[in-house]
């Protein structure tokens, strides 16, 4: 298997020309049209795998629609690694689609995704995704001079290999009670632990060519996501790992369920903060925290106000006036439900969301009416602050450990983790196998 070498080495001598292809498109986004990076270049072959042609056109039409459907924008320093993520993807299809052919061969049965399970596919995707219709996807394809057939085939060998991982593996699989138990009672320990809403991208060292080269390339997805590239696009586009076809979403998590060099960069993040690149023994981490709540023993409560404006200097009889309009608000009974409604019918006083917040972080005042307060019940006492005069509504309480999963939730997401790990050793089995050629 001559891959990797070739991928960092020979591959790489025609960048330089595909720099040219790209070169003064600007930053490409959905829906704009940028035909100047039609590829100018004769077709030739970039890549055998097995006796199966990889050719130039086929690079540089999954180059476009990686730079497309990931947002990113091309330029001199990253058209390099944006090459080496199109022939990966590609070589590692070939395999697959090559794969399921030898399957349906030998058991005389079919696999591969038909032509009607992949429009219903798209049909999923684009709405989801990108809010069009199949129809309007290929439109805005072709606008950009790629052909619809590169993205059905980039769909068609992942959906077909999905289904194939899940029906030949996936049934040999068993969870045990034991694994389950140990799992959730791990959970429950956690839950007294600071935790972290966040999406990952993960960049395989072993598949990209080191550990340095990883580093590097994490580096330039950094800078393109802080440049506008959407994190869920770049995501499903370039993570090896299984959260990237749900955008790179890992959910909530707890200290101990990833790398010990990932939780001592959440510890210091912000929620909406971007981690730097996370190196890890086996590849690199982009961590983008979403949330972060404090352990089991912390309150929450989901909150809402209605308040008068009132400025800071403003003499008592304004504070005054304010609060005479706020119970007003309150002789009409409103509750979570109908607040805003109530509060608009009362000059001067507006209503709304404060959102949820942990009692022990709110200002003063706030903190001691969210805890006295009943719910679906205005506060008692008009809040002064430098902006105005408000009443605060609890609306909702949760214990900041959040909703524990059940047994059945747990044994799915062991399931899914055997099964990935599956499919990544069937995966290194194929291309330790195969006869790859990159020219």
């Amino acid at each position: 298997m001559r891959l990797a070498a070739g991928i960092t080495g020979r591959v790489l001598a025609t960048a330089s020309v595909l720099a040219m292809v790209m070169a003064g498109t600007g930053p490409v986004a959905w829906g704009q049209s940028s035909s100047s990076i039609e590829p100018q270049i004769a077709e030739s072959v970039s890549a055998v795998v097995n006796d199966d042609i990889i050719s130039s056109y086929d690079l540089v039409q999954r180059m476009k629609l990686l730079i497309l459907t990931s947002g990113l924008q091309p330029s001199q320093e990253n058209i390099p690694q944006i090459q080496q993520e199109a022939l990966r993807s590609l070589v590692e299809e070939r395999l697959q689609i090559q794969e399921l052919k030898r399957v349906e061969k030998e058991n005389k049965t079919s696999i591969i995704a038909t032509d009607k399970e992949l429009d219903e596919q798209i049909a999923d995707i684009v709405q989801n995704e990108y809010k069009v219709t199949p129809e309007q996807f290929y439109a805005q394809l072709q606008q950009q001079n790629v052909g619809r057939q590169t993205y059905r085939d980039q769909v068609r060998a992942e959906m077909s290999w999905q289904q194939y991982m899940h029906g030949r593996y996936g049934s040999r699989l068993r969870i045990g009670e034991d694994q389950i138990k140990a799992t959730m009672q791990r959970m429950t320990e956690a839950a007294a632990k600071p935790q972290y809403e966040v999406s990952e991208i993960y960049i395989d060292a072993g598949r990209v060519g080191g550990l340095q080269i990883a580093v590097q390339g994490a580096q330039q997805l950094i800078d393109q996501m802080k440049q506008g590239a959407p994190f869920p696009a770049v995501a499903r586009q370039f993570s090896a790992s299984a959260t990237a076809a749900s955008g790179g979403d890992a959910g909530w998590i707890s200290p101990g369920e990833m790398p010990a060099q990932v939780d001592a960069v959440l510890a210091d993040l912000r929620p909406g903060q971007l981690s730097p690149p996370i190196p890890t023994d086996e590849g690199v981490y982009i961590i983008y925290l979403r949330d972060k709540r404090a352990g089991g023993g912390s309150s929450l409560v989901t909150l809402k106000q209605a308040a008068v404006i009132v400025p800071a200097e403003a003499d008592e009889a304004a504070v005054a006036a304010a609060g005479r309009a706020l119970e007003q608000v309150r002789a009409l009974s409103p509750t979570c439900s109908d607040l805003e409604a109530k509060a608009a019918t009362v000059s001067g006083v507006l209503a709304g969301d404060l959102g949820e917040a942990e009692v022990s972080g709110l200002a003063p005042g706030f903190a001691e009416a969210a805890a006295s307060t009943p719910d679906n019940t205005l506060s008692a006492s008009p809040i002064r602050t430098q902006g105005g005069v408000h009443l605060v509504m609890v609306c909702g309480r949760r214990n900041s450990g959040g909703p524990n999963l059940t047994s059945k939730q747990v044994e799915n997401r062991l399931y899914g983790q055997q099964l990935t790990l599956i499919a990544k050793r069937v995966m290194r089995d194929l291309r330790t196998t195969a006869t790859i050629e990159v020219r």
